[in-house]
């Protein structure tokens, strides 16, 4: 008979869409009340559409941050938290949530703490942090080497790759996403899910769009994030003439709906599971991405989209130019990724992986 939830399951996490990382912990909760847990999920900065979504699933959504950024107030709102509900688990979802559970121990001795991370972790504030844990689940080799490279414990290593199932038919018209994003449904899309930091490279972004409006004007571009760079990214199109075919959303609710209209998907810097790049391949669209660790994770060169050397820079928009002008190497790519998804990252493997991790913890 498996193992009964007892206790509540508790997922700490900045405020994500429900794309890349926010698509991830979606799966999991999911997966969690399915096997009768009682999840909570604490949000620590504002933004986002998960926790609406999850609220919507039956998860508890506590708000323990009120600003774009975590700070002091949202380390105190997860101890207070923790100390209040006496989960069996506390999860941090990504590695900018680790130092706030790993003080999750002094009010809750035993509780047990795990962490979520794709991307590598540097420094000693991390290792200190990442030690603390009775658990770090890599969801990309690089993230898992980063850990052994900082001290953790091999036994303490769960690698589970992140998952993704079929994409569920975009439920809004062509004619309504452009409405309710204020976009041309007469001219072609591109997405790019980022955060408004400086890993993300975004000059990349702005110098490709640059690059492509010189044969390609009739493109609009859509950058999903926020961040404190985003000052200097609307200076930069405005500087490079690509304001009017640059659209930036802080946060989007319609990511399911606006990639089942684009042909294209990429990303330019290093972001967890490259932004939107895996959401892409489960709606059978073709990706480009600047190497990356996730880009190599993910993306298989010249099949299922195209991995664009750092340098020349010319080679990003370069590729992205070549799928969108030849349509039936569009349509290949766009077949294998979704044939590379349901093969290489299914959904059900990855979160049944996750759910006997918790039900281990749980104890």
């Amino acid at each position: 008979m498996p193992h009964v939830f007892r206790k509540p399951i508790l997922l700490v996490a900045r405020g994500l869409d429900v794309v890349g990382s926010g698509r991830q912990a979606a799966l999991v909760a999911a997966g969690l009340l399915e096997a009768g847990a009682d999840v909570h999920l604490a949000v620590t900065t504002t933004g986002g559409s998960l926790a609406g979504e999850l609220a919507a699933a039956g998860c508890t959504v506590h708000r323990v941050g009120r600003r774009p950024v975590v700070d002091a107030a949202a380390a105190a709102g997860i101890c207070a938290l923790v100390a209040r509900l006496r989960p069996a688990v506390v999860t941090a979802w990504g590695r900018s949530q680790v130092p706030l559970v790993a003080g999750a121990r002094i009010v809750a001795p035993a509780v047990k703490l795990a962490g979520w991370l794709a991307r590598p972790v540097r420094g000693p504030w991390a290792a200190a942090g990442l030690r603390r844990l009775d658990c770090v689940v890599a969801a990309s080799p690089a993230a898992a080497d980063s850990c052994r490279r900082l001290g953790v414990a091999a036994r303490r290593i769960e690698p589970i790759p992140p998952g993704i199932g079929p994409a569920a038919a975009g439920r809004l018209p062509r004619a309504d996403v452009a409405k309710r994003l204020g976009l041309d449904p007469e001219r072609q899309w591109t997405l790019c899910v980022a955060p408004l930091e400086a890993d993300s490279r975004l000059d990349r972004l702005i110098w490709a769009i640059d690059q492509l409006g010189v044969v390609r004007r009739d493109l609009q571009h859509v950058l999903v994030g926020s961040g404190p760079l985003l000052g200097r990214v609307l200076r930069r199109a405005l500087v490079q003439e690509a304001a009017d075919r640059l659209l930036v959303v802080p946060q989007c609710d319609l990511l399911p709906d606006l990639l089942a209209q684009v042909p294209l998907v990429w990303q330019s810097g290093e972001v967890a599971l490259g932004g939107a790049i895996l959401d892409a391949m489960g709606c059978g669209v073709p990706v480009v991405a600047v190497e990356s660790d996730a880009a190599r994770q993910l993306i298989a060169d010249g099949v299922s989209g195209g991995i664009a050397p750092v340098v020349p820079e010319s080679e990003f928009p370069r590729r992205a130019f070549t799928i969108l002008e030849d349509a039936a190497l569009a349509a290949r790519m766009a077949a294998a990724a979704g044939e590379r998804a349901a093969a290489c990252f299914p959904a059900a493997a990855s979160v049944a992986a996750h759910v006997a991790l918790q039900r281990r913890l749980a104890g």
